[in-house]
């Protein structure tokens, strides 16, 4: 009888040990522990969260209202790492006020707690994560790449960002904001998570390579000089035709009274014509 106990012990002390050995070979470092890298960045990031941003988005990111009910803050669960990188990086995060559009302002957060704040946002729910460098790296597009990148940007993008990227007035007091000045990693983001008013080109429809290509027109638009000498803000031909109406006609206006200046009048006999 004793015998048999022992036996039983041994046989389920041996199997917890083999348990135990597996889990430690399988899983080495694959999950982080609770005081991990990860999590300490993920907890950061809740930290932040919770000052800068809950009184908007929620204390969960499960989106805000005000007191009448209006919403103050969009729900953030699934909208990925890449959104609120693109967000807080350009300093549209945290909003200054309420608006048709939330304008880009100098950032608020450091890239560090921009990374931390990404990282509790995604670990909430999937989503786009931030892409890696290689993704919009143009550094190397060949001509043909922006060629077929300026296909591409005229056919889906011109309708708001203008020909030559400059932005746009779009209705109820929105805008497509200019592209000079963007990076190619926002310009990524920005394709991939739909930010305000633009739609999301998912690999679906931009394929990462057609998102690259139109990355690297938008940089040569970038880099480019204007050969006139005077580039009218690229803005086509209305700035083009205002400005010939403006010093065309502005100067026959100004040589047509510098010639009726200088004709001699006749003075007419205020006593008429004598007989």
């Amino acid at each position: 009888m004793r015998r048999t106990k022992f036996a039983r012990t041994l046989v389920v002390g041996s199997a917890l040990v083999m348990v135990g050995l597996a889990y430690a070979v399988l899983v080495p470092d694959g999950a982080a522990g609770a005081d991990g890298p990860q999590s300490q960045q993920i907890e950061e990031g809740r930290k932040l969260f919770a000052v800068g941003c809950s009184s908007c988005h929620g204390a969960h990111a499960e989106g805000g209202t005000d007191g009448e009910g209006h919403i103050t803050g969009p729900s953030l669960i699934g909208v990925g790492a890449a959104a609120v990188d693109f967000q807080v990086s350009t300093g549209r995060m945290p909003a200054a006020q309420t608006g048709a559009q939330v304008p880009q302002k100098p950032r608020v957060y450091t890239p560090e707690e921009t990374a931390a704040l990404a990282a509790y946002i995604a670990s909430l729910a999937p989503g786009p994560a931030i892409p890696a460098e290689e993704a919009y790296d143009v550094s190397k597009a060949t001509q043909e790449e922006v060629v077929r990148g300026g296909e591409l940007f005229r056919t889906n993008c011109t309708a708001c960002h203008n020909f030559s990227g400059r932005g746009g007035a779009l209705p109820n007091g929105r805008y497509a904001p200019s592209l000079m000045e963007t990076t190619p990693k926002n310009m990524y983001q920005a394709m991939l998570t739909g930010p305000q008013q633009m739609p999301v080109f998912s690999d679906g429809v931009f394929t990462p390579e057609d998102k690259r290509a139109v990355i690297a027109y938008l940089v040569s638009l970038q880099q480019s000089e204007d050969p006139g000498g005077f580039g009218l803000g690229r803005l086509g031909p209305v700035s083009e035709g205002l400005w010939g109406w403006l010093l065309g006609i502005g100067a026959l206006v100004g040589v047509a009274v510098w010639i009726g200046a200088k004709t001699p009048r006749v003075k007419r006999d205020e006593q008429g014509p004598k007989g």
